[in-house]
């Protein structure tokens, strides 16, 4: 017949048992939710995937576009070319401004259209070397301007109209005096002056000041 201490031990190695494999199962159970807590959770139908940079790289490894938004810089998107250089860029500024831009591999600007103040949109064109040779844009006082420059970027002829809509034509000579100017009034009175190279001036209608 079994003895009392036979029994106790064999009592005793089966709670050993089941002490272990509890033990194990806790174990299991706390990786299990671990791994649950690290897993990348993917944005349903409808969710909200949140970043503050997305770079998209080619299979050569070049960056070929890049999505940001920083604080206190120009973000949005910018397109790059096959050897990963920035080409083009659809962004807001830090003052809030829209901006799209177009490069050259080097950066230059080539074109950008800018909306400041919420009203005020202007255009310009560069040249390779980085050049403004053509600008239009609309003025927050609701004037309008529109200017080519020569090859240094220096305005030559300007072509605006005032906040009442009255036209106006400025020719500049390359050190940046007024050389001919053609304007019509608010009270559409038309004006002419020419203006020598010798200081001769030339004024129609002759009143005019």
């Amino acid at each position: 017949m079994e003895s009392l201490d036979s029994r106790l031990e064999r009592l005793e190695r089966r709670c050993r048992r089941l002490q272990s494999v509890t033990f194990a199962a806790l174990v299991l159970g706390a990786l299990g939710v671990g791994v649950a807590a690290l897993r990348p959770r993917l944005p349903a139908e409808g969710g909200e995937l949140v970043a503050s940079r997305l770079t998209l790289r080619d299979a050569k490894g070049h960056t070929r576009a890049t999505l940001s938004a920083q604080d206190g810089r120009e973000g949005g998107l910018v397109l790059h070319d096959a050897q990963g250089q920035p080409r083009a860029l659809l962004g807001v500024d830090a003052s809030g401004s829209p901006r799209l831009r177009f490069a050259t591999a080097e950066g230059a600007t080539l074109a950008e259209l800018t909306v400041y103040a919420n009203e005020a949109p202007r255009l310009s064109l560069g040249k390779n070397g980085g050049t403004e040779f053509f600008s239009v844009g609309l003025l927050s006082d609701g004037s309008s301007r529109l200017e080519l420059a020569d090859e240094d970027g220096r305005p030559r002829a300007i072509l605006g109209a005032d906040e009442h809509g009255s036209p106006g034509l400025l020719l500049v000579d390359r050190k940046g005096q007024p050389r001919a100017s053609l304007r019509v009034t608010p009270a559409d009175s038309a004006s002419l002056v020419l203006e020598g190279r010798d200081g001769e001036v030339f004024r129609a209608p002759s009143s005019i000041q």
